[in-house]
C-alpha cells in the first residue's frame, strides 16, 4: 500500500520498519488516521485564522461602538467590521431596525420610535443573530473532537489487530521467539504511535479554540443585552407615565 504522505513521518529507522512490518489492516488504519490528520489541521488553520479574525473585528467594532451615544451610528457611517460576529449581530438588528423605523409615521413631537409590540421582534432578531453567530464560530470544531476522542482507538484497533495478526502466524509455525514476534509487534505499534500523532495536536488546539469561542460567544450575549436596552431607550415609544 503506497502511503506517500508518510515519508516524511518516516524519517527513522524504527517508524520505517515498523511501518514496513505493518499488516494491511493496520496500514488501512493508518490511512484512516492520515485522512483525519488533514481533515484536523484544515481546521486547525481556517479555525486560528477565523478565531483571529473575530477577535480583532470584536475589538475594533466595540471601539468604534462605545464611542457614539446613537445605537444606530454605526450603521448610519457605512463603517464595516467583516469577520467580526459581534458586527454580523449588530447589523443584521439595526437593519432590521432600521426597516421598522421606515414604517412607523413620525410622532407630533418629531422623530420616529418603534411600538413596544415590534420591540419584540428586536429582541427576537437579537437572539436568533447571537444564536447564529454561535453556531458559525463552533463551525468544524467537531473535526477536532472526533481527533481527539477517535485519533487513539482507531490506532489502537490498528494495534490490536497487528498483534493479533502477529500471534496467530507465531502459532501457525510454532516459533514464539523473541525474533519472530519482534517484527510483528512493531509494526502493530505504529498504528497506535500514529493515532497520537494525530490526536495530541488535535487536543491542544480545541482546548485554545474552545476557550476562545467561549469568551466570544459570552461577549455577544453580553452585547446583545446592552444593545437590546440602547434600542430601548433610544427607538421604542412608551406609554406617558401618570
Amino acid at each position: 500500500m503506497n502511503l506517500s504522505p508518510l515519508q516524511p513521518l518516516l524519517a527513522s529507522t524504527a517508524l520505517q520498519f515498523a511501518f514496513d512490518k505493518a499488516t494491511l489492516e493496520g496500514k488501512f488504519a493508518i490511512a484512516a488516521l492520515l485522512l483525519l490528520s488533514f481533515l484536523s489541521w484544515t481546521v486547525i488553520i481556517n479555525k486560528t485564522r477565523q478565531l483571529y479574525l473575530a477577535k480583532k473585528g470584536t475589538r475594533r467594532f466595540l471601539e468604534t461602538y462605545d464611542a457614539t451615544i446613537d445605537p444606530l451610528t454605526v450603521r448610519r457611517s457605512g463603517q464595516e467590521f467583516q469577520g467580526a460576529p459581534i458586527y454580523h449581530l449588530y447589523i443584521r438588528t439595526a437593519n432590521e431596525l432600521e426597516a421598522l423605523l421606515a414604517a412607523t409615521p413620525a410622532s407630533p413631537q418629531g422623530g420616529k420610535r418603534i411600538r413596544a409590540l415590534d420591540f419584540e421582534v428586536i429582541k427576537a432578531t437579537l437572539e436568533d443573530s447571537a444564536a447564529t453567530e454561535a453556531v458559525g464560530l463552533e463551525r468544524g470544531m467537531i473535526v477536532l473532537s472526533t481527533a481527539v476522542a477517535g485519533g487513539p482507538f482507531i490506532g489502537l484497533l490498528g494495534t490490536v489487530w497487528g498483534v493479533m495478526e502477529t500471534f496467530a502466524s507465531i502459532a501457525r509455525v510454532n516459533a514464539a521467539t523473541l525474533t519472530a514476534m519482534a517484527p510483528g509487534v512493531a509494526g502493530a505499534l505504529i498504528a497506535t504511535v500514529i493515532g497520537l500523532l494525530v490526536a495530541i495536536p488535535a487536543m491542544f488546539a480545541y482546548n485554545f479554540m474552545v476557550t476562545t469561542i467561549r469568551h466570544l460567544t459570552q461577549g455577544l450575549d453580553s452585547f446583545a443585552s446592552r444593545y437590546a436596552v440602547s434600542i430601548n431607550r433610544d427607538y421604542v415609544e412608551h406609554p406617558p407615565t401618570s
